[in-house]
């Protein structure tokens, strides 16, 4: 089997690695009911892969700057509690996971969630010791499409952007990635193709992906 210990893949990890687009609106919903607050779905979807501290002003405009934290924190509190026994995971992650790390590549995580969250997740996938990096929102200060996350994650892996491919399932992520300079593949779970203006490979499903494909997408511009 090829090593490709030069090759670096950087995760995004809601709607890549989970379909959880459902569980976080339910999550955003409780919460909007317990503040008296009506959120739906499309001012969901209009912010889904941003960070918290961004969409909470957006979603509880009456909310004071001290309580951006504590209801971001509650949100997520609520998420995983609706997918601990039950994690939506995309089918295909696991074996795309295990595939690239038998070929050596340098794997990571380039999340807007909370470190808790991905914790859970790669726990329930059974792959969290084959994740060499985990750049979480606790990590940055600047949210997609700020490159940011994986200017990080680059740097944590050990190398050069133009080695790494990130994978998406957000235009905003992977503006991000063309930001950072690395390459991108656009997984088409929620967003057509036109969405994504800067993508170098689009899959319609995660299980589409394969190590050749990957390799074949990382080298210069």
């Amino acid at each position: 089997m090829q090593t490709l210990t030069q090759i670096g893949v950087i995760f995004d990890m809601d709607g890549v690695l989970v379909d959880s687009a459902e569980s976080h609106y339910e999550s955003w919903r409780t919460l909007a009911d317990q503040q008296g607050v009506d959120v739906c779905r499309e001012q969901f979807a209009a912010t889904f892969g941003r960070q918290n501290r961004d969409i909470v002003p957006l979603l509880f405009p009456n909310a004071g700057e001290e309580h951006v934290d504590v209801l971001a924190e509650r949100k997520e509190a609520i998420y995983r509690d609706i997918v601990r026994n039950n994690p939506p995971i995309v089918p295909g992650a696991v074996e795309l996971i295990r595939s690239l790390n038998e070929c050596g590549v340098r794997l990571a995580i380039g999340s807007s969630a909370p470190r808790q969250n991905i914790d859970l997740i790669l726990n329930a996938m059974g792959v969290a010791d084959l994740i060499g990096v985990i750049v979480s929102d606790d990590d940055v200060t600047r949210g997609k499409p700020d490159p940011q996350v994986f200017t990080l994650a680059c740097e944590r892996l050990d190398l050069s952007p133009q080695q790494c491919v990130v994978v998406e399932d957000a235009p905003a992520g992977v503006t991000a990635a063309r930001a950072a300079g690395t390459r991108s593949v656009a997984v088409l779970l929620y967003h057509e193709a036109q969405a994504f203006e800067h993508a170098d490979l689009f899959v319609d499903r995660l299980a589409d992906l394969t190590v050749e494909s990957l390799n074949g997408c990382t080298g210069a511009r």
